[in-house]
């Protein structure tokens, strides 16, 4: 059968990249890879060659210290010890060969601990860390609650990952097709037929239904021609942009139904043809747009595309984790991710950072109890999480300021300790 190799990289290598550490140097050019089983066989004499890294050092880095010391290894000598590495548990600790077992308790690290691969570079590299690019991201390591359905989290998601964090999607709520299709029906007609001035979108969930409701007629995108398009804020502005639809009006202020009511022009009878909205919306959804329309003069047809439907309880692991503080942070982009999340799941625990979209999102927490820790500038998923970041790079840069090891908000639960997973 036909084969191909495709080289990978060593992790005596890529551990050392991901840890910050330069293997080689201009005063010390040589380097030495063993194993931790092997490490009797290393003399005084590597030492003066150059740098060497040890896999498999998980088995008792304070014994590896002692034998290196043993064959004639100066107390001084560095050493870094990264366990995990190139993950999200991926954890350093600097150290010298005299001082392992103190330094490795004052880090919370187990001198006993065999949970998880790690290796130990011993000599001049470890005495040049460099860049520590991964480690040091904003929220490395953080498991952060996506009360969100998979759709509308994956850009979340990704943007999360971006800065080191482990994000786990929990939807809250289920969208399903409303119970009498023949709103939708007629409005699509209306759509093709020219009956409407405007179409406003106030959730990327409005364009999906639309959206499927228009394939599921053979049509596409060149219904909306000569319709001018809203969109609520940016999320949705994006779910259009993917049918290929360009809005005409996206609130640039405050982005919500509230928002775009703001920036809704008034009726022409000149200027507009007609005076018809189409508003696509959720089951649930509030008047307050219809009322705003109202008073400039458009006749809004207020359509129900979808309904929202609570979602069903995550797994008791999950559930578990958001009372009893597993979790670093959660995201809260909307007042009904706060009410669904407690009513399947429970109220988050005291220690879990919590971050809101905007005030109203931000009163709601208050109301079920809740600290709320961040709020986004603007109500941008996208703004929500570069938030959340700036908050988890401040937490990181005063924990150094003050000559303490950088925990995430998980590890300072009462009785817990920073573990090396």
């Amino acid at each position: 059968m036909p084969l191909e190799i495709v080289p990978g990289v060593p992790a005596a290598t890529a551990v050392a990249a991901y840890a910050g550490l330069p293997l080689t140097s201009d005063a010390a050019p040589d380097l030495r890879i063993v194993h931790a089983s092997e490490l009797s066989r290393v003399s005084a004499e590597s030492q003066a060659m150059g740098s060497v890294v040890i896999v498999g050092a998980e088995a008792g880095p304070v014994d590896m210290a002692k034998m290196l010391l043993a064959a004639g290894w100066a107390d001084a000598t560095p050493m870094a010890i990264t366990w995990n590495g190139t993950t999200t548990d991926q954890h350093t600790v600097l150290t010298k060969l005299s001082s392992v077992a103190a330094d490795l308790k004052a880090a919370g690290v187990s001198v006993l601990t065999e949970d998880g691969p790690a290796i130990a570079v011993v000599g001049e590299a470890a005495a040049h860390r460099g860049l520590s690019w991964f480690e040091n991201k904003p929220l490395f390591g953080w498991r952060v609650l996506v009360p969100r359905t998979k759709e509308q989290a994956a850009s979340v998601s990704e943007r999360l990952r971006s800065y080191g964090a482990v994000p786990q999607v929990v939807p809250t709520i289920a969208v399903e097709p409303p119970r009498a299709p023949q709103q939708m029906e007629r409005a699509i007609k209306g759509l093709v037929t020219g009956r409407y001035q405007w179409i406003a979108f106030t959730s990327a969930n409005a364009v999906r239904a639309v959206r499927e409701k228009l394939e599921e007629y053979g049509l596409d995108a060149r219904a909306f021609a000569g319709i001018k398009v809203a969109a609520v804020g940016e999320q949705t502005a994006a779910s259009l942009g993917d049918f290929g639809i360009k809005p005409d009006l996206v609130p640039e202020a405050e982005q919500s139904s509230e928002g775009l009511a703001a920036a809704w022009p008034p009726y022409d009878d000149v200027l507009d043809p007609i005076n018809r909205v189409l508003l696509p919306r959720a089951d649930i959804a509030t008047e307050t747009l219809v009322a705003r329309l109202t008073d400039l003069g458009w006749e809004t047809e207020d359509v129900t595309a979808y309904r929202t439907v609570r979602a069903s309880p995550p797994p008791a692991p999950i559930r578990e984790a958001i009372k009893g503080g597993g979790f670093d942070a959660v995201l809260f982009t909307s007042s009904s991710t706060v009410r669904n999340l407690i009513g399947i799941a429970g109220k988050p625990h005291a220690v879990t950072v919590v971050a809101v979209i905007g005030p109203q999102t931000a009163q709601t927490a208050a109301e079920y109890g809740l600290r709320v820790d961040v709020t986004a500038p603007r109500p941008s998923a996208t703004a929500l999480v570069d938030a959340l970041a700036e908050h988890g790079a401040r937490l990181r840069d005063a924990a150094l300021a003050a000559g303490e090891p950088v925990r995430k908000p998980s590890e300072r639960r009462r009785g817990a300790r920073r573990r090396v997973r």
